[in-house]
């Protein structure tokens, strides 16, 4: 019989099996010295008679098991993470590409090879969380849009670029991703203006209380009418605007993010994007559509919550989509502005008073437009601050005034 060494937990059970086989010790004995039930004691007893000491051994000892990972896979894994472009992928990432080249191996399988080979570290368990309520998905797509900015080193080449993106809470697919300056109102604006004439308008909108978006004085808590550019843009939408407490009351954005920073950095990576126009571009037309697939849900309800924009407001987008700001008309109707001054001209398509309010419209062009109910004021930039002077016209109206206006007024200086 073929000599075999065994362990010390296999040596203590074929000791207790024989001196049960010689009479020493009884098989009750022995299953309590054991932990097994008596039928396992004779059948152990049979095994030894038969095998002598292999009879306590496992038969799958020493053999190799057959769902073991070939040397082959093995190798193409180790090659595959020795590129450097490939060092920081994740198992799941890891596992489809390592697919498309040809190499298949599951994502655990995959996993234990990396953390054996130190290229994946194991996240350590969470400890007790906060119960937070869970809210159910919204029905329809365009019902609630998660919104938000996240600043990343996303083309790994010229530092932080921000990433804008809207995520649909029913279906979770990205609608809409653009890379731009900052999360600013202008940015915002652009991104905002583009979602909109694409799908329309979604019914609620889900973000954080970033200044862009909420005035987060603590003493104008009641005042309803100081908002920001944003929500008075939404209003003349009709979109509700909905300011998220915590990051994790907005959680399917913030995970997308987490996502995208692992995940779509290393597709433009693989791409070799090298600007933001570019990636734009490669966002739109690839990685947003495998996205989606991906990891995209069926609604509950199949209808499409976005109302579409009338002819009225897509006329008022550029006016919508401006920073808006309020100036008062001054006695000798100028408007200062940023340092600016604006010489109103003598006849406007409206009447229009000393000291009346107008509001100045910064639109995303550059341009800019001076608008007193709903009636936009023709107007002419003075290349410099005029003389204070004093106009006898009570009012601007569609008629030129009768009365002259002062020698140093502007009106007789500039033509219009």
């Amino acid at each position: 019989m073929e000599e075999i060494k065994l362990t010390d937990s296999e040596q203590e059970r074929y000791d207790i099996i024989s001196s049960c086989i010689e009479g020493d010790i009884t098989n009750k004995e022995a299953g309590i010295r054991l932990g097994l039930k008596v039928r396992w004691v004779q059948m152990l007893k049979r095994s030894v008679e038969k095998n002598g000491k292999k009879g306590v051994v496992h038969k799958s000892k020493g053999q190799t098991p057959p769902n073991v990972t070939s040397n082959l896979i093995v190798g193409k894994v180790t090659a595959f993470f020795n590129q450097k472009k490939h060092q920081d992928f994740g198992p799941t990432f890891a596992q489809e590409k390592l697919v498309d080249a040809g190499v298949v191996v599951n994502k655990e399988t995959l996993r234990l090879l990396m953390i054996k080979k130190k290229l994946w570290k194991p996240h350590p368990r969470r400890g007790p969380q906060i119960v937070r309520e869970w809210r159910e998905r919204k029905e329809s797509f365009g019902e609630l849009v998660q919104f938000d900015g996240s600043y990343h080193d996303w083309l790994e080449t010229r530092g932080e670029e921000c990433l804008l993106a809207a995520i649909d809470d029913a279906t979770g697919k990205i609608i809409h991703a653009i890379f731009d300056d900052n999360e600013g109102v202008h940015a915002v604006f652009r991104f905002w203006w583009a979602y909109i004439e694409a799908y329309g308008r979604p019914v609620a909108i889900y973000l954080d209380k970033f200044s862009t978006y909420k005035i987060n004085c603590k003493s104008a808590v009641d005042n309803k009418e100081l908002m920001t550019q944003f929500e008075r843009a939404m209003r003349e939408l009709d979109v509700k605007v909905i300011c998220a407490n915590s990051p994790e009351a907005k959680g399917r954005v913030e995970r997308l993010f987490g996502t995208l920073q692992d995940r779509m950095v290393k597709e433009m990576r693989l791409a070799d994007m090298k600007s933001c126009d570019d990636a734009n571009l490669y966002i739109y037309e690839k990685y947003i559509p495998d996205h989606n697939k991906r990891f995209g849900v069926l609604a509950k309800n199949t209808s499409d919550a976005h109302r579409p924009l009338s002819d009225d407001l897509k006329a008022r987008l550029p006016s919508i989509f401006s920073v808006q700001s309020k100036r008062k008309v001054n006695n000798d109707y100028t408007i200062q502005f940023k340092n600016q001054w604006f010489q109103l001209e003598d006849t406007q398509d409206t009447t229009l008073y000393k000291r009346d309010e107008v509001i100045v419209e910064e639109r995303l062009d550059g341009t800019i437009h001076i608008q007193f109910k709903k009636t936009y004021l023709k107007y002419r930039v003075l290349p410099a601050r005029p003389k204070p002077v004093y106009v006898p016209v009570v009012a601007i109206t569609t008629k030129k005034p009768v009365r002259k206006p002062p020698r140093e007024h502007p009106w007789r200086h500039y033509k219009f």
